[in-house]
């Protein structure tokens, strides 16, 4: 197991964690490239064909940013044209869309037993994305998670803004009303992204997971309080942390 300290995790001075906030793509579902794949359609609208220097810097955009809002970073790649990003966005979501229907999304091995176990535990559970409402139910319904959760959120669900701001953690606590402080809530996700937006947040715990988008040195640069080999960790963590170990 990897799991690093980075500094007080304690949740002592807040009670035991009551709220877990899981990312989806990359934490609890494999990826396996299928982002950078239909990036690929909405490079096309953005006028940046494959193999050109444009496509290039627009696609090391989009890994540098894994775990943000998709809506946002095409808002970017757009140079701020609302119209072009929006459309960018409907053929990203598309293309993300049809690699779900055709069976290409699984779940990453222990992620469903790590939400059965942490619920079991009496932790509240809460899936998020950056991706978009119709994706986000796209993806639950294949894999059959439509109700293993006790919240889905987008970051539509958030007022728009998605990580690394830390509206969905604070949606998530306010919409359960699972915890009384987010001192007692934990947080974990693959990219930096997801770190900033837990540490924003304020959450006692939160892990970055390395199954995904970003590995070790950077989920450590965000401020990570763990680094696990995967989510089916954590609720392991979690009980050590409570102990005080």
């Amino acid at each position: 197991m990897t799991d690093h300290d980075f500094g007080t995790a304690s949740a002592g001075s807040g009670g035991p964690i009551g709220l877990v906030v899981l990312d989806m793509a990359g934490t609890t579902v494999a990826d396996d490239g299928l982002v950078e794949q239909a990036f690929a359609a909405a490079a096309h609208v953005l006028g940046a064909g494959p193999g050109t220097p444009e496509h290039a810097r627009q696609l090391a955009y989009v890994r540098a940013t894994m775990g943000e809002s998709k809506i946002s970073v095409f808002r970017h790649l757009a140079g701020g044209d609302e119209e072009r990003a929006r459309r960018a966005n409907a053929a990203f979501e598309a293309a993300y869309g049809d690699s779900v229907a055709a069976g290409r999304c699984v779940p990453l091995p222990g992620a469903r037993e790590a939400i059965e176990r942490l619920r079991a535990d009496g932790r509240a559970v809460v899936l998020t994305t950056g991706f978009a409402r119709v994706t986000q139910d796209a993806i639950l319904a294949a894999l059959g998670w439509t109700d293993l959760a006790d919240l889905t959120l987008c970051p539509a669900d958030a007022g728009g803004r998605g990580r690394p701001y830390p509206d969905m953690v604070l949606t998530a606590l306010l919409r359960t009303r699972a915890v009384d402080s987010v001192r007692r809530v934990a947080v974990a996700g693959d990219t930096s992204y997801d770190v900033l937006s837990g540490r924003r947040a304020g959450a006692a715990v939160v892990a970055g997971v390395l199954t995904g988008a970003h590995d070790e040195a950077a989920l450590r640069a965000s401020g990570a309080t763990h680094v696990l080999a995967s989510v089916a960790e954590l609720p392991g963590v979690l009980a050590r942390v409570e102990d005080g170990s």
